[in-house]
């Protein structure tokens, strides 16, 4: 018989049903389920597949910057950034039309484009590329390391460069080689990027390969740094008055400590960075270099945690078989390396926007709201990943023997705790923060707004004084200007920062109150229930009260049939799906907050957030509505205009979005009646009978019709608002 797919499970392939396909699709990646897997041949795949994915993003960039060289407008960007488009690439096939083709024709294009939102050209810009030509030598370049990297792919699946199981577990060299390698000597290079070529370029010197050996980057070379006289590096700062990418106003210190922002581009100045980027490398350098690989010198990780007994005993035995563990368990390794990457990519949304790293990304407002938004929603989906393989882990690799009385094993014994803690906290923030909106809302509908419970955040505010914002009146640490810290501050670290902090115009430690202090409150709500439903489902994973050896069972199934009082929709898999629903929902407030606040400072009316994100009819009614009239008017009985794409984009999104219903409120035995039914409809009609299907078709499973649904929920969702956050910032600001 021919191989059917798929081939890496033949019980699955011999299925004469639809399930062959879909469930095919379903476990294509899960290695360790696949016939004939070993230990190394998953390893080795894994290391792989970690090379294709290097290519693909590679490619990626390199579609960005040669798509921008050929149809896009960067050299002339490069003369005006305030004031010309960026654009990212032409549109071949405008709808619908000669209006269209006149809406979408700008940027100083010839014909229709489509407006850059995503900040490439600031960040380009801000590196020292200066030309298209430069675009295309980094497209080819980057073209380049995707075959690299598809070579090295390859090349690691051949019997004579297949890595070990060894190599992989040899954690002290992974660690030297990650932590120096990879953070160490790439923080080094940029490091020596910015000073050779972007700190010149911000200064009108183009640096290239062929002057980059003439050009000292600065004046006295590598003098001070052989003589120990580095402060030499920081004498000589750009000015106040710079204008950047020109000579006017610059200096020559190419590692400083200034702190605040440009006045001109409204970014943290590159020298500032060169500094950052220098100590991190130090600091992963060293770091790498702690642990014991070849020389029998230095940590091993394994003494580490087997050493480590908490003092009192409380915590048990502590990490003790930990290393093991963790060792021997990919889905662990992955679990953390998600929650990592999630924080910290939470984290460049944060500091994308109160500390911009790009020249004159700061004004370009509709960019800041895209980069923001995206990077939040990025961060969720990866955090949830974090608990879904922490979940597996618990269900395949967990060893309860290796792990006796040890951290992990003691928050097992006592998950109920755990869990019963975590909902009485979202229970708490829930009731709470719902009541004062509701009371609020009910207040300004009976025309008595000054009944409102409004809540100054005192605490938060001083947390923001410390760090020296002033208008609170608080006189507290960076804000007391009598103190120590204050006077430091003045002459010997950031000087510019306590300009910064208190100069309205930009984003870093926004003046708050009521409005903020109940949002951050519904936003706490989401976040402890997300984490709620995720901990309840890792920890529950291999058992509970209800289902004991619910870890015999797997990670995703529906139900045990009608006994022991019901056990559906209680697998771990269930309780990821119903946590990215929360996780959705999170982020939407979220991303609410950030965008509205952020449309009433740029617009100068602060006022109007402050006054009306107070009660649940204000954020409705001048937030959402308000802001997506623009937005429904792209096209309209009198024409169109270069919205149109957004308003077609939101209808699509909404689309999407409800088709996810149809497949999470309806169950298999409905949609197997409609196969059969259509099925034989088809068998039935003349010229269409002519096709005909080997496998019978047969409804999805309860699993998959849930994954089905919420991918449409979570897609249209993001549809919706993206097509509403670009519409809404760029259609006031441009």
């Amino acid at each position: 018989m021919a191989l059917r797919f798929p081939r890496f499970s033949q019980g699955l392939a011999q299925d004469p049903t639809t399930r062959r396909i879909w469930f095919g699709i379903a476990t294509a990646h899960d290695f360790e389920s696949h016939d004939d897997i070993t230990e190394e041949r998953l390893y080795q795949n894994i290391f792989a597949s970690h090379f294709g994915q290097l290519a693909i993003i590679f490619l990626w960039t390199s579609g960005n910057l040669f798509h921008v060289a050929w149809q896009g407008n960067f050299e002339t960007w490069v003369q005006d950034p305030l004031h010309v488009r960026p654009i990212a690439h032409a549109i071949w096939d405008p709808h619908f039309g000669q209006p269209a083709v006149e809406a979408f024709t700008r940027g100083g294009a010839l014909g229709p484009v489509n407006i850059a939102y995503s900040g490439v050209y600031q960040w380009w810009y801000t590196i020292g590329l200066r030309t298209n030509e430069d675009l295309y030598t980094g497209a080819l370049f980057l073209l380049f390391l995707s075959a690299l990297s598809l070579i090295g792919g390859w090349l690691h699946l051949q019997p004579k460069w297949k890595p070990r199981v060894s190599w992989f577990k040899n954690a002290e060299s992974r660690l030297n080689h990650h932590l120096s390698g990879l953070f160490g000597v790439s923080s080094l290079a940029w490091t020596g990027h910015l000073v050779h070529v972007a700190i010149p370029a911000s200064r009108g010197e183009y640096v290239r390969w062929n002057n980059l050996l003439n050009v000292l980057p600065h004046p006295q070379g590598l003098g001070p740094l052989f003589t120990g006289q580095w402060n030499l590096y920081a004498q000589n700062p750009d000015s106040s008055s710079h204008l950047f990418g020109t000579s006017q106003g610059s200096g020559t210190a190419i590692l400083t400590l200034l702190g605040g922002f440009h006045p001109q581009t409204q970014s943290l100045w590159l020298t500032d960075m060169a500094h950052h980027h220098l100590a991190i490398a130090i600091l992963f350098l060293i770091a790498g270099h702690m642990y014991r690989t070849n020389f029998g010198i230095g940590h091993s990780i394994k003494d580490l945690l087997e050493a480590h007994i908490p003092p009192g005993g409380r915590l048990g035995r502590g990490h003790k078989g930990l290393y093991d563990t963790i060792n021997n368990s990919i889905h662990f390794q992955l679990g953390l390396a998600l929650a990592s990457l999630g924080v910290i990519t939470s984290l460049v949304a944060q500091h994308m926007y109160s500390l911009p790293a790009y020249a004159f990304i700061a004004q370009d407002f509709t960019t800041q709201a895209a980069l923001y938004t995206h990077h939040q929603y990025i961060a969720g989906f990866i955090m949830t990943g974090a608990f879904a393989h922490g979940a597996i882990f618990f269900i395949r690799d967990y060893n309860p023997e290796q792990n006796e009385d040890n951290v992990l094993a003691r928050m097992l014994d006592h998950k109920e705790a755990i869990i019963s803690h975590l909902s009485w906290a979202s229970l708490f923030l829930g009731f709470h923060t719902l009541g004062l909106y509701v009371h609020n809302d009910v207040m300004l509908a009976f025309g008595t707004p000054e009944k409102q419970i409004l809540i100054e955040p005192i605490f938060a505010q001083w947390i923001q004084s410390a760090h020296g914002k002033t208008s609170y009146g608080f006189d507290v640490l960076l804000s007391s200007t009598s103190g120590p810290a204050f006077n430091a501050g003045r002459s010997i670290w950031l000087p510019g920062w306590l300009n910064a902090i208190n100069e309205n115009s930009n984003s870093l430690f926004l003046t708050i109150g009521p409005g903020d202090f109940l949002v951050h409150h519904a936003i706490a709500l989401g976040l402890h229930t997300t984490t709620l439903i995720l901990v309840k489902g890792a920890l529950d994973a291999r058992g509970s009260k209800l289902m004991p050896d619910k870890k015999d069972f797997g990670y995703s199934f529906p139900c045990d049939g009608p006994g022991r009082g019901g056990t559906c929709d209680i697998s771990a898999w269930d309780a990821f799906y119903l946590a990215v629903f929360w996780m959705l929902n999170t982020i939407g407030w979220v991303t609410f907050y950030w965008h509205w606040k952020h449309i009433t400072l740029w617009q100068g009316n602060v006022s109007q957030f402050n006054e009306s994100s107070t009660y649940l009819m204000g954020w409705l009614r001048d937030y959402l509505w308000l802001n997506s009239s623009q937005l429904i008017n792209g096209y309209n009985p009198f024409g169109m205009n270069s919205l149109s794409v957004w308003a077609w984009m939101f209808l699509f999104g909404h689309l999407v979005w409800a088709t996810g219903f149809m497949f999470l409120i309806s169950w298999r035995g409905y949609w197997q009646e409609l196969i059969e039914t259509l099925a034989w409809a088809h068998e039935r009609t003349p010229l269409a009978n002519l096709i005909r299907w080997k496998d019978k078709p047969v409804a999805l499973s309860i699993v998959q019709a849930r994954l089905v649904g919420l991918a449409h929920f979570s897609v249209g969702y993001i549809f919706t608002y993206a097509a509403f956050l670009i519409a809404s910032t760029s259609g006031k600001f441009g």
